[in-house]
């Protein structure tokens, strides 16, 4: 079985319901480095991250029908997948007691190395131009979306962190998801 140079989005999800090994691999080189990108972002740690990813492509093959493309693209259902995958994995119990056992210089040693790693992880995950599509964002909006989808906070968190009202938080949310849905929708 020779690999599958190009795929349609449409073509893909296809593939994918009809469970084919070879758009999985497909799905798995093209989109592996963005979702990890995302996930490096709210896991933190690199060996965390990878199970994570694991976890996450496992989930897209089992779950592929129920994805429906009436609701949006693939790429945005899986990153929802890669965001919950993350988010579930830090709030697991094994994880928190380790964190809480971690001595402190491991801490911020973690934290510095994440500083500069993030950097190439983003670098990864923009290959499809999200960052810039966030770009067009209003600055307060872009960054709500950051918060709750890179850093994982929850509505409630974002706002006793920025200092405004949950009902605001909300309403900004929903503003700039339809706002990104419509960015998408032109490109």
């Amino acid at each position: 079985m020779s690999p599958i140079q190009h795929l349609s989005e449409d073509t893909l999800i296809d593939l994918l319901k009809k469970r084919d090994r070879r758009a999985f691999n497909y799905l798995y080189d093209n989109y592996a480095g963005a979702l990890y990108g995302i996930i490096i972002r709210i896991v933190i740690h690199k060996e965390y991250a990878e199970e994570v990813i694991q976890d996450v492509f496992v989930k897209i093959w089992k779950h592929v029908d129920l994805f429906n493309q009436d609701k949006g693209r693939l790429y945005t259902w899986m990153i929802n997948i890669a965001r919950n995958a993350s988010l579930d994995y830090l709030r697991s119990k094994g994880v928190q007691n380790e964190q809480k056992n971690q001595s402190f210089p491991d801490i911020v040693n973690n934290k510095e190395s994440h500083i500069f790693a993030s950097t190439d992880q983003a670098d990864k995950s923009d290959y499809i131009g999200f960052g810039t599509v966030l770009d067009k964002l209003k600055p307060e909006w872009r960054k709500l979306i950051e918060m709750a989808y890179y850093h994982g906070y929850s509505q409630q968190e974002i706002a006793d962190q920025l200092h405004i009202p949950l009902g605001t938080v909300k309403t900004r949310v929903r503003s700039a998801l339809i706002q990104l849905r419509e960015i998408l929708k032109e490109q």
